[in-house]
């Protein structure tokens, strides 16, 4: 069957919106979900990853005893929320006194049942890791993990929070911890 010049005229529409279809479809389906770059809170030596383009913030709070000035890096990524807290404490030997207390303070805001608490292997620093089920301030289910170390006088708190949290996630996020 032979097409006219009017026939192909109008197929070139179609095809052009088909075209531009499949193509927005193939580049959503290639860009990933998790985009995973190194991040470095400022003023420490830590590395570590995080999988979206990360918001900053700073506040004082009682950790400790006196206001102790605390550095956050986080983002929303994935249905899951990753962060990481830096508190200067200008004293190393508050350290352990303080991440007992604040992990006592994030299992608490998360209305936590028993906590399984282990090891977290990390190059340059002795590390726990925190895992636990609790609920957001919604009252809708949350796992949590995170992790505690201590680098001199600064306490650091990592956390990763969604509905449920798959080994693959959560080793590639804890993992990646390291100072330089």
């Amino acid at each position: 069957m032979l097409m006219t010049f009017g026939g192909a005229a109008r197929l070139l529409p179609r095809l052009a919106a088909a075209f531009f279809l499949t193509t927005m479809a193939l580049l959503t389906a290639c860009s990933p979900t998790l985009n995973w770059r190194e991040v470095r809170p400022e003023g420490t030596r830590l590395a570590l990853l995080l999988p979206c383009k990360p918001d900053k913030a700073q506040k004082t709070v009682p950790l400790g005893g006196p206001a102790t000035p605390l550095s956050m890096l986080g983002c929303d990524a994935g249905g899951a929320t990753f962060a990481v807290a830096v508190a200067q404490l200008g004293d190393a030997a508050q350290a352990g006194p303080v991440l007992a207390q604040w992990q006592s303070l994030t299992l608490a805001n998360m209305k936590a049942g028993p906590a399984q608490v282990s090891p977290l292997t990390m190059p340059g620093a002795a590390a726990i890791l925190v895992k636990a089920q609790g609920r957001r301030a919604d009252g809708t289910a949350v796992s949590g993990q995170a992790a505690y170390f201590a680098q001199g006088a600064q306490a650091f708190q990592v956390v990763l929070y969604a509905d449920r949290i798959t080994p693959e996630l959560a080793e590639t996020f804890f993992s990646s911890l390291k100072f330089e």
